[in-house]
């Protein structure tokens, strides 16, 4: 007994404990895992069907960007295949063109030939090659085929090969002064080289 009264006392004097509804002390701050009872409460069920609707949107916008894709993916197959079909059409219809342009030339040559054949007049047969001459060129410059004009010009490597150089005096050095083979383009594209005779 005497040993419980001395425990009582001791407690009832602890300065550690003040009188009054027991409460937590948080020296000013909010205490943790404590409500605050002026706050709303969420719930959190009420926000599940705002969420689900979202996904079935987004999922339908993946879905349309996805058809789009394959349907411009499909377009540009199909313009592939297109453009190498008509490369190929225009590859052949140009050399079909081009051969049907020669056909006359070939005619008129083996009409010249036959010509020459029979007739003794030089000069006839010597206007009728000049005429076959023209109307091949003719038919070389409608298809964009033009003659490169080289002899009296200064020699130019872009346009012309020299395949021999003559010793031709000091006002025609580095001039064209023979073409040994004529060179042609094709619009501003050279189709084949001039091989010509520069001064020196």
């Amino acid at each position: 007994m005497t040993q419980e009264k001395i425990y009582n006392e001791e407690v009832a004097g602890d300065a550690g404990f003040a009188e009054g509804p027991v409460a937590p002390a948080c020296e000013g701050a909010p205490c943790a895992n404590v409500a605050d009872e002026d706050a709303p409460a969420t719930d959190t069920m009420a926000d599940a069907p705002a969420a689900e609707d979202e996904l079935v949107k987004l999922a339908a916008e993946v879905a349309e960007w996805k058809d789009k894709f394959l349907r411009l993916q499909a377009e540009f197959d199909n313009y592939r295949k297109r453009t190498l079909r008509e490369k190929m059409e225009l590859v052949e219809t140009g050399g079909k063109d081009v051969l049907l342009a020669m056909l006359p030339v070939k005619d008129d040559m083996e009409r010249a030939v036959a010509a020459m054949m029979k007739t003794e007049d030089v000069e006839s047969v010597r206007q009728g090659v000049q005429l076959i001459s023209q109307k091949f060129t003719d038919a070389l410059k409608q298809r964009g085929v033009t003659q490169i004009e080289v002899v009296g010009q200064p020699f130019d490597e872009e346009v012309a090969e020299a395949v021999a150089r003559f010793a031709a005096g000091e006002e025609q050095k580095g001039l064209v002064i023979d073409c040994v083979q004529t060179g042609y383009r094709l619009g501003e594209r050279v189709l084949r080289f001039a091989k010509v005779v520069v001064g020196e």
